[in-house]
Parts: C-alpha cells; structure tokens; sequence
C-alpha cells in the first residue's frame, strides 16, 4: 500500500510539472470506484457515467491542491460524491439532509429477518437470476445516505475510516448506516433465501 501511495505522489509531481499525459495512468484503477460514487447517489446510468467524467476532469483541474492527507482515492470519492450531489440539486431532488430526518423517523421500522446469519449469501444463490435483480433492485431503493455507504463500503471494500473520510462523517456514523443498509437489504432478500442453506462466504460476508 505504501509502495502504490508513494507512486501516486510520483506521477501527480510529474503531472503537475508537465506531464500531462500521465494523468490517466494515474485514475485509471479508480475510474470504476468514481462511477459507481456516482451511480450511488444518483441512480442513472447515464447521468453516472457523465457525472464520473466530470468528476474526473474536476480530479485534473484541483490537482494541485491534494496535500496527502487522505489517500489519493478517497480524495477522488470525495470530488465524486460532491458532483453526485450537484447534480440532484440541479435535478431538484430532495436535499440528503431531509432524507436523513426522514431516515431517522422511520428508524424502529426496519426489523432482521429471521435468517441463521444474513449477511451469508451463498454464491449459488447470486447465480439465481432472480436474486441479482432482487439485490440490484434493493440496492437502489435505499435511502441515498444508506445506499452511499453501502457502496462503498461493501462494493467498493473501502475502510470504515476511509468510507467515513470520503462521506465527511463519523466512523460510528458509517457503522449505524452501513447496519441499517444490510437490515433493509435483508428484509428485502429473504424470500429468495429461504431455500437455500448458508454454506460459503458470498456477498455480505464481511464484518462492519
């Protein structure tokens, strides 16, 4: 990890003297993070995919002011989440901060499902078309502040410090929403789990 960082800060001091060129070698093992940021927050591919080029090009422009104190990476998420945000302003979508209040209103109505352990999807159950639309579907129907941590922190295998730093909030914040994610996902998938016995890892085995 700190032979990558110590590279990154090679190429962004020779970008930044001229070498323009190098900028892409220097996003490409993020491009996929920075669009998935933005398919997060705003639910469309299309607006994503414009949303993660801006993103990156803002990433360009600003280089010169990344001092080091974050990864690279979360640097970047971070430019991406607020373009992700800019862009539901302008679609005059509700404001995160209202989704939060409503959120919490509504926090004693999400209640596990009975299942041994929840979070063990085995993959042959992934393999079940039905249960991948189910997943996709439930995914994007969390609410923005949920569904942002979830993604990064369960798809794109962030650290809770480093889902906490791109998210401007609190590691305890990331752990109560990241639960909160799992329990609405959990409610939503147990129907297509009940046939099937937890017998690997699959896709929420992972510790908060």
């Amino acid at each position: 990890m700190r032979t990558t960082e110590t590279n990154e800060a090679g190429l962004i001091a020779r970008i930044l003297a001229g070498e323009k060129e190098l900028f892409h070698e220097l996003i490409r093992p993020y491009e996929r993070m920075v669009y998935l940021t933005l398919f997060s927050i705003v639910k469309h591919q299309t607006e994503a995919e414009d949303g993660a080029q801006e993103a990156l090009i803002s990433g360009y422009r600003h280089l010169s002011s990344f001092r080091g104190d974050a990864k690279f990476s979360t640097w970047l998420v971070r430019i991406a989440i607020n373009e992700g945000r800019k862009r539901l302003r302008k679609a005059k979508r509700a404001a995160e901060e209202s989704i939060e209040e409503q959120a919490e209103t509504h926090e004693g109505d999400f209640t596990p499902a009975p299942l041994t352990d929840w979070r063990e999807i085995p993959l042959e159950a992934l393999e079940r078309k039905e249960l991948r639309e189910a997943l996709r579907s439930a995914v994007a129907e969390l609410p923005d502040i949920y569904r942002q941590v979830f993604a990064l922190r369960d798809l794109e295998e962030l650290s809770v410090e480093e889902t906490a730093q791109a998210l401007g909030i609190t590691t305890g914040a990331v752990k109560v929403r990241l639960h909160r994610a799992r329990m609405m996902l959990q409610k939503r998938l147990v129907p297509f789990l009940k046939t099937t016995a937890p017998t690997r890892r699959g896709f929420f085995g992972r510790a908060l």
